[in-house]
Formats: C-alpha cells, sequence, structure tokens
C-alpha cells in the first residue's frame, strides 16, 4: 500500500472519529438540554415514569393520585381501559370487580384478551397489567359479580372515586344509589354497543343525555330514586343494527356488536374525568377557601 493511500486511510478514520465525536458531543448537549429542562420544572420532580404527567397535573396533582383509592366496577371494553390510564397516571391503589373470564369473543376489543389469556379471569389480568406499569400500585382483583343482593358486602365509602362499568342495569342503578348517599364520587359508562363513532361520545349529566337507549332508562330509575345528578359518558351514535345478530347461550338474549375503537375511547374519556377530578381537587379546594 502507497504512503499516499495509507494517509488517506487514515485521513478516513481520523474524520470518521472526528464524525462519532461530533455525534457523541451533540448527544451530551442534547442530554444537557434535557436535563435543563427537567431542572426547569422545579425541585419537587416525581420518578422519571411519571415526569411527563407531572408537567401537566403538577406535583402536588400526582401525589394525590398516588394517594387516591379508586373502586372500579367492571373490567371489560370499558373498564379495561379505564383501569390502563389509571395505572399509567399513577393512581395509588385500585380495585377490580369483575367475575367474568377472558374469552375469544373479548379479543377483537378487550385490554385483557389475548389467546394466551383465554379463560383467565379478566380481574386477574388486569391486575398483573397494573403492576408491570406501576410496581408501586396496591391492586386487588375481586373475582365477584356485583348485584343489589350482595351489595352490603362492598365498603365503597372507603374510595376516593367509583367507576361503573357494569352492564346489568339493576346493578348500575344501585352502586350509583350508594355512592350517592356515601357521597362518594362516582362515574358512570353508558352504552357503548353497536356503536361505530368514537367521536360521539359526550361528558354529561344523566339528565342531559339524548339519543342513548341506556341514558333513557337510567335517567327514569334514578329520578325516581330521587338522585339528583351523575356524571356519565355516553354517545350521541344512532345505535346501528347488527349485520347478523348473535345470541348469548346462558339467557338467549341479543348481544350487541362491538370494536375495538369505541368501547375503550368510552374508558380512557372516563379515565380522564378521573383523573382530573382526583389530581386537581386540591387546587380547587384551596381557590375555594382562598
Amino acid at each position: 500500500m502507497s504512503e499516499e493511500m495509507q494517509s488517506t486511510e487514515n485521513q478516513g478514520t481520523e474524520n470518521q472519529g472526528t464524525e462519532n465525536q461530533g455525534i457523541e458531543n451533540q448527544s451530551i448537549k442534547n442530554q444537557s438540554i434535557e436535563n435543563q429542562g427537567t431542572k426547569t420544572q422545579g425541585i419537587k420532580i416525581q420518578r422519571e415514569e411519571m415526569q411527563r404527567t407531572e408537567m401537566l397535573l403538577g406535583y402536588d396533582g400526582i401525589e394525590n393520585l398516588k394517594n387516591a383509592k379508586v373502586a372500579l366496577f367492571g373490567v371489560g371494553g370499558v373498564g379495561g381501559y379505564t383501569a390502563e390510564a389509571l395505572a399509567r397516571s399513577g393512581v395509588g391503589s385500585i380495585d377490580l370487580y369483575d367475575s367474568d373470564r377472558v374469552s375469544l369473543s373479548n379479543i377483537n376489543r378487550q385490554i385483557a384478551a389475548l389467546h394466551s389469556t383465554v379463560g383467565k379471569y379478566k380481574a386477574d389480568v388486569i391486575k398483573e397489567r397494573i403492576l408491570d406499569i406501576n410496581s408501586c400500585a396496591e391492586v386487588n382483583a375481586y373475582k365477584v359479580f356485583y348485584l343489589p343482593e350482595n351489595a352490603d358486602d362492598y365498603p365503597l365509602d372507603k374510595y376516593d372515586y367509583v367507576v361503573d362499568a357494569i352492564d346489568t342495569v339493576s346493578a348500575k342503578i344501585e352502586l350509583i344509589c350508594r355512592c350517592d348517599r356515601m357521597g362518594v364520587p362516582i362515574i358512570s359508562a353508558m352504552g357503548a354497543g353497536n356503536k361505530l363513532d368514537p367521536t360521539a361520545f359526550k361528558v354529561a349529566d344523566i339528565y342531559s343525555t339524548k339519543m342513548c337507549p341506556l341514558a333513557k332508562v337510567m335517567r327514569r330509575e334514578l329520578k325516581s330514586r330521587d338522585i339528583k345528578s351523575l356524571k356519565v359518558v355516553y354517545s350521541e351514535e344512532k345505535a346501528k343494527k347488527p349485520e347478523i345478530q348473535l345470541y348469548d347461550s346462558e339467557n338467549n338474549k341479543p348481544v350487541p356488536g362491538s370494536v375495538s375503537f369505541v368501547p375503550s375511547v368510552a374508558g380512557l374519556i372516563i379515565a380522564g374525568e378521573v383523573i382530573k377530578d382526583l389530581a386537581l381537587r386540591a387546587k380547587e379546594e384551596e381557590y375555594e377557601n382562598s
């Protein structure tokens, strides 16, 4: 190899080294900027998993979530996604109530449903998922079916918030009435079946709802029980008529059609309301008392 070629090769290696050094310096610079950005958020900073959330909710908001105790009744198509968002937002204590097991028919829409989880209790699957997201959380999975007949077994007054993602109307009514009597905040999911428009969901008081058949029933029943208000998530989309009709094998009732992108959105909206209410409650109380 000639001296000229050797010199050129060495120069190429040297330039490559300079280039790598430039990349490394840029990386260090970017890291410095990132660290500087984190530093400017204040000396109170949460663990890394919560930093992006803290940017919006503040340190006190994250602390409120960490100290909050939430009950979630139903962890299927709607409730499963609510649980996911509560976990990722750092809610410190979550109790899951659901007696169902994962089935093949759940795979098209439920976050707990995989071929590897078929046959497992949904509450157990969601609990495992929450703890993998936030190992500091306290999570209890109760494989029970909430009904008016066993409602006395549930100490609802220990919760800061209750999420109603139950399908059974009588159970929804009982849960809502008990929370109302105890002064426990509750948010309720209305119908998400036979719908295709995820943008049609609204957050409203139950007495301001329209178009939703389940909400219509709930308005009548809650009014007769003197329930003054209830925060709900409902859809203003007119229900679609299924192309084919399936029936429940146990009670021969029609099964509603459902897709992945509708009940999931309802669940995330519900979680957003719970998270904002819990995280910002202290600021609102401070403002009211000032």
